[in-house]
C-alpha cells in the first residue's frame, strides 16, 4: 500500500509529497511540528498534543493553517488512509512559502502544513524496553528557547549522531553546571537510590513534553515519591534507574550512562511499571 500525506490541502502520494523550495520551514527551519503516538487504533493525546502546538505557534506568531478541529479531522484522515493502528502522525506547521528573505513575509502568506503517518512495531519497542538502553552525555549547545518545539533540530541532530557512533541510542544534554536538561528528542529522568524520581522542571531549558506530563499525573496517581529539581550526570551515573520518555518512545528504560551501568544493569521496577500503565493516564480517541 502507498502511504499517504496530506500537504497544504491535498491528500497526496508519500512520494510525491513536497513543498515549495521557498517554504521557509525549508530556508530558515521557521516552523514547528508535533508528534502523536497512535496505540491499538486510537490517537493518544491529542488534546494536549494541539494545546502544545498553539503555544509554539503564538510563540513564533505563525497563525493556524486551519481551524483546530480541522487539524484535527486531517490527523485522523492521515491515520486512517495509512491504516495505522500502532505508530506516529507527524504534523508541521511553518510561516509558509515566500521569497527569501529574514523579515516575516507579508501578512496574505498562509502557514504551510504537512501530515504524515507511519507504522511502528509494539513487539520490537517492548523487546527494546525489556532490554534498556543506553545513552551518550552531549554538551548543551541549542538556543535558550528549547521550549518552542521548532523543526530547527540540527544540534539534536549532531548529539544523536554522536551517540549512536558511541554505542548509544540516545543523547542527553549537560549544561555548564554538569546539569542533565534533557535528551536529544526525549526528557530525561532518575530514580535515586532512596527510590525517589527526579525530572528537571520544565519552566525552562527543556522542552515541556506530553508523555513527560502524563507520567508525572501517573507518578502521582501510583504515590511515587518525586522531585522536580535539577540533576547532574554526575547524579545519574550513581542512579538506581534512569529512564526517557516520549511520545516516541513512552517510558524507555536506560541501562547505561556513557560507560557507566545503571542500577544492575537492567530495566529498573520503576520504570518498567510506568511503561505498563502509561496509557491509563493518558487521553484516548479513537480513530
Amino acid at each position: 500500500m502507498s502511504r499517504i500525506a496530506y500537504v497544504n490541502g491535498q491528500y497526496v502520494r508519500h512520494a510525491d509529497a513536497a513543498v515549495h523550495v521557498e517554504d521557509r520551514g525549508y530556508q530558515f527551519a521557521d516552523g514547528v511540528y508535533e508528534v502523536c503516538e497512535v496505540w491499538r487504533g486510537k490517537l493518544v493525546d491529542v488534546p494536549r498534543h494541539l494545546d502544545r502546538l498553539d503555544r509554539s505557534l503564538s510563540e513564533l506568531r505563525i497563525g493556524w493553517p486551519m481551524a483546530r478541529a480541522a487539524v484535527e479531522f486531517v490527523l485522523r484522515q492521515v491515520v486512517r488512509r495509512n491504516k495505522v493502528v500502532n505508530g506516529l502522525v507527524y504534523i508541521q506547521v511553518t510561516r509558509g512559502v515566500s521569497r527569501r528573505d529574514h523579515f516575516f513575509p507579508p501578512e496574505n502568506v498562509a502557514p504551510s502544513i504537512v501530515v504524515t503517518a507511519r507504522s511502528a512495531s509494539p513487539a520490537a519497542a517492548k523487546a527494546q524496553a525489556e532490554k534498556g538502553i543506553a545513552v551518550v552525555s552531549y554538551p548543551e549547545n541549542r538556543w535558550p528557547r528549547v521550549d518552542i518545539k521548532t523543526v530547527a533540530l540540527l544540534p539534536n541532530v549532531l548529539a544523536k549522531q554522536n551517540a549512536k557512533e558511541n554505542g548509544g541510542k540516545e543523547a542527553w544534554y549537560v549544561d555548564g553546571d554538569g546539569n542533565v536538561t534533557e535528551g536529544g528528542s526525549t526528557n530525561a529522568w532518575i530514580v535515586t537510590k532512596e527510590g525517589v524520581l527526579v525530572t528537571r522542571p520544565a519552566e525552562g531549558g527543556i522542552l515541556r513534553g506530553i508523555t513527560r506530563e502524563a507520567v508525572l499525573e501517573l507518578v502521582q496517581k501510583e504515590g511515587l515519591a518525586f522531585e522536580e529539581r535539577p540533576f547532574t550526570l554526575t547524579e545519574a551515573y550513581d542512579a538506581k534507574e534512569a529512564f526517557v520518555t516520549a511520545a516516541t518512545t513512552l517510558v524507555m528504560p536506560v541501562t547505561k550512562i556513557d560507560d557507566r551501568i545503571i542500577g544492575n544493569g537492567h530495566p529498573g521496577t520503576v520504570a518498567t511499571r510506568l511503561r505498563d500503565l502509561f496509557h491509563t493516564a493518558t487521553d484516548l480517541k479513537a480513530v
